[in-house]
Order: structure tokens, then sequence, then C-alpha cells
């Protein structure tokens, strides 16, 4: 009889193998800073006709936030519920614990997909972002365009995104974005983004899992 093998599972971040913290690109002061979300808590929440007011309720009392109903995002330090559409919405964690808890207690309201190990994201900033993104992104950026707490589902170099704009970097005064990719997706994305990126020198920093 042939011995049991048992198989250890590592977790790995979404950004894992990808890339890595350091520099690149062009030399001197970085015009793009960019970091590597790994570690949220990511889940779809779709609700039923009838039900918006109930998963409201349910999520201020557990978060504090209320639901946007427009494209936004509304955040804590904690969470941040981001419009997908209508009736459709990413509820983010920055810390897993609990977030399996969170998800069954709104499961009677809403349908809930658990897309923490499916999504990856990154949060970018610096006075050449913009440069950067306009070469495979078609919105309008521009502050007066795009405000702090926009969302938008789009594509950038065909490929499918969701991306909103959080609080300026204090210290710079900096627009902030994150943006979110399926994690198959992951690799080409960030071959673009390293691409279109280098010319204006790049700070990256890899956080979390792997």
């Amino acid at each position: 009889m042939a011995d049991a093998v048992t198989t250890a599972w590592t977790p790995r971040g979404s950004w894992a193998g990808i890339l890595a913290s350091g520099a690149f690109g062009a030399a001197g002061q970085p015009g793009i800073t960019i970091e590597a979300r790994d570690g949220l808590g990511i889940a779809s929440l779709i609700v039923g006709e009838g039900r918006v007011e109930a998963l409201a309720q349910a999520l201020q009392g557990r978060t504090g936030l209320g639901l946007p109903v427009t494209p936004r995002i509304v955040s804590s330090t904690s969470h941040s519920l981001v419009w997908a559409g209508p009736d459709q919405w990413h509820l983010i964690a920055t810390d897993r614990n609990g977030f399996d808890e969170l998800l069954r207690d709104l499961a009677p309201l809403a349908a809930i997909s658990d897309q923490s190990d499916g999504r990856a994201t990154l949060r970018l900033s610096g006075p050449r972002l913009h440069d950067a993104l306009a070469k495979g992104c078609m919105l309008d950026l521009h502050p007066s365009a795009f405000p702090v707490g926009a969302t938008a589902l789009t594509s950038i170099a065909y490929m499918g995104v969701h991306l909103w704009r959080i609080a300026d970097d204090p210290d710079t005064g900096d627009a902030v974005f994150e943006i979110m990719v399926a994690r198959s997706m992951a690799g080409s994305f960030w071959s673009w983004l390293s691409a279109s990126a280098a010319e204006f020198g790049c700070k990256v920093t890899a956080t979390g899992r792997g």
C-alpha cells in the first residue's frame, strides 16, 4: 500500500513572483509610487430588488459606512465599500481577521462571493502617475473630472479594471488611486504598467504574503 502523501500549501499574495520592492526606471526622484495591496479581504455583494435598505442598515451597523448608490467609494480605517454597478458593491477589509464572520452575517441579505484570493490590487500615486495611466486608460482622471471618492469600471490596455481615487497624499498633495484587476491578469497588468511607468522612475513596495 502506498504511503499517504501530505502536501502543505503556503498562501501566496496576488503579486508574489510578479513585482518586488525596489526602484526601477529613470534615475532620480521617483515620479510614481506603487504599493502592492496584498492581504485584503474582498467580497462582491449583489442585492435583490427591495433589499438594498436592509443591506445598507446592516453594513452601517457593522462597518460604520453608508452604502454608496452612485459610482463612489466610502472608507474607514478598516473597511471600504466600492460601487460596482446597480445594486452591486465590493466590500474590502484591510485585515482578513473577522472577515468570514462579517460575510456570514451579511449572507441573508445579499448574494456574496469572497474574492479575496481572486483579485489583485495596487495603490498608485506620484506627480507623473496621470502621464503613465494616460497611455492605456481612456478615462479623464483630472481632479475636476475624477475627484476623491470617484470610482469606475473601465479598461486599461484592453484589460478590465476597477479603479477608484482615495484621499490625496497628505505629504505631497498628489492624487492616489487604487486599481483592482482579476488575479489571473495581474502579470499582464504589471507588464503594461511597469513599461508605461519606467520613463518616470518608480518606487515599488511589495506587502503582504509571498
